[in-house]
């Protein structure tokens, strides 16, 4: 398999910042919104590094850069475990389950490489 670009990369990041914004509104407990705001914010700091990479740069490879994702693969598979006592909306429950087996996908492959 070939590892993704940059480019594609951040759209698959900023697709699933998107979805957890809206699962993370719509969650009905404290500790749900805690899990959410945790990899919200890891991906926040993953996807502000990303943006500080010059476009000509977006072609290339992709390699993690923030620790935190290093170390997210867990709490993200928690999520998509738990995804329908989480995720309220079926809109958002859907698309969740796209993005989030792209995402561990891109992630495991990086940790592979490791």
């Amino acid at each position: 398999m070939s590892q993704t670009s940059v480019a594609d990369t951040l759209r698959e990041y900023l697709s699933l910042l998107e979805l957890l914004d809206d699962a993370y509104w719509e969650a009905g407990s404290i500790a749900h919104k805690d899990l959410l705001y945790d990899i919200i914010t890891i991906f926040h700091q993953e996807v502000a590094e990303l943006n500080k990479l010059s476009i000509q740069d977006h072609h290339y490879p992709y390699e993690v850069i923030t620790e935190g994702v290093r170390r997210v693969v867990p709490q993200l598979e928690r999520l998509d475990e738990q995804r329908h006592e989480i995720i309220q909306r079926t809109q958002t429950l859907t698309d969740f389950r796209d993005i989030v087996s792209s995402v561990l996908g891109i992630l495991e492959a990086q940790l592979r490489t490791i």
